[in-house]
């Protein structure tokens, strides 16, 4: 097999490159990139205090943020140039790496330890977080696996179980970081494409069943996890021990009120609120940007979540399996962790740390979001214009005329 750089990569065809110009799904562009840019706003508000302590300089976590926002423009970029046919194809590499990542994170020596988890591989003044990556190439693998075996993950229990081979031993690399909550997401996501894949409902349910269990043991099994399960009913009740992190989060929210205090005027920001930047900059948020401000990035959210599913229904009925299950699971990705993020900062989850795609702090989620963003143009473009074939040839003529059906 030929993996050269002129198979993976082709002049023609690619939604940035037609003989109409730009013919992207600028309504998920534009949803995506107003993420993009309040998340560089908020990040530069929430970090200033943390970044002069530790840097001296106010703006140094926004320049960091702003250098991986950079580089997940161009990785976007760089998908929308790759056909789907070639993701399809490496699906089973991209297993292999996503194993490797994981493995070599956990290694002495290799992986790099913050806050009592191995979940970062440095590379000098950069960590890259190989859960972030592993994700992405479970659903592109799972989705090329329901492709391949359709009818007898309908039809049979083997073809339902055969994924918990891959997943499960997955699953236990991402605990050994731990990284509890890349591990709920990354196979929420897959439970929900099996559904859409077309598990029967009977085995879905068995499988969320047995899901539940597998959290309820994982989390008793762990003194840590049962005490923030515990101190997530009434956080006031050790609002300076395990509840301070929820505390000061429902203060911000508190103050924002309906209009916020102002961008910049957070208070919480200064030291109360731990990974403020980070896992709880949704609060950061809430507290300058009032409810109203909070309501309308949570509309973005949603829009843009929609849109995704919305892109792998279009590659379905376009008959590109392969693309709309990539498309589902993507967007179940953004969906899981939104959820989680978002709950955990109002009070309706426990507290887990998870980034906010698109808007958190932390070069590996950001550009893999945006190299997902990426995917999903890709995959839209290909189920309206009907060439996502990467056996077939095209030349500028293919691409001389407006299509005649649009969105």
């Amino acid at each position: 097999m030929s993996l050269n750089l002129r198979n993976i990569i082709k002049p023609y065809p690619s939604p940035i490159i037609t003989g109409r110009g730009i013919d992207l799904d600028f309504p998920m562009l534009a949803g995506c990139l107003a993420l993009l840019g309040l998340g560089l706003v908020m990040i530069t508000s929430a970090s200033s205090e943390v970044a002069a302590v530790q840097s001296g300089n106010t703006l140094y976590m926004m320049i960091r943020h702003l250098v991986y926002l950079v580089i997940g423009l161009g990785a976007c970029i760089v998908t929308m140039m790759i056909p789907i046919a070639t993701w399809q194809r490496l699906g089973w590499l991209m297993l292999i790496g996503a194993f490797g990542l994981l493995v070599m994170v956990i290694l002495p020596g290799i992986g790099r330890e913050v806050n009592g988890s191995m979940r970062w591989i440095g590379f000098g003044a950069f960590n890259v977080q190989p859960s972030e990556i592993a994700k992405v190439f479970v659903v592109i693998y799972l989705a090329g696996y329901l492709v391949r075996r359709q009818k007898e993950v309908r039809e049979s229990w083997m073809g339902f179980f055969k994924p918990f081979i891959v997943l499960l031993p997955m699953a236990g690399l991402l605990l050994m970081e731990p990284d509890f909550g890349a591990t709920v997401v990354m196979m929420g996501a897959a439970a929900a494409m099996l559904f859409l894949g077309g598990v029967g409902l009977f085995r879905f349910t068995l499988m969320v069943v047995l899901a539940v269990a597998a959290v309820t043991i994982l989390v008793q099994a762990q003194p840590y996890r049962m005490a923030r399960l515990i101190t997530f009913t009434d956080p006031w009740s050790d609002q300076f021990g395990s509840g301070y992190q929820l505390t000061q989060a429902l203060i911000a929210f508190g103050r924002g009120e309906w209009l916020g205090v102002g961008l910049g005027n957070s208070v919480q920001k200064q030291f109360y609120l731990p990974e403020a930047h980070t896992d709880f900059v949704f609060s950061v948020l809430a507290e300058e940007l009032g409810v109203v401000g909070s309501l309308c990035t949570v509309a973005l959210f949603v829009f843009v979540c929609v849109r995704g599913m919305y892109i792998g229904l279009w590659a379905e009925k376009a008959k590109q399996y392969f693309a709309a299950y990539v498309a589902y699971g993507l967007s179940f990705l953004w969906i899981g962790q939104f959820l989680i993020n978002i709950g955990v900062n109002v009070g309706l989850l426990p507290t887990k740390g998870l980034t906010l795609p698109f808007l958190s702090y932390g070069g590996s989620s950001l550009v893999i979001c945006c190299a997902c963003l990426g995917l999903l143009l890709r995959i839209e473009w290909e189920s309206r214009t009907h060439l996502g074939s990467e056996e077939m040839e095209f030349s500028e003529s293919d691409f001389a005329e407006e299509p005649t059906h649009g969105r």
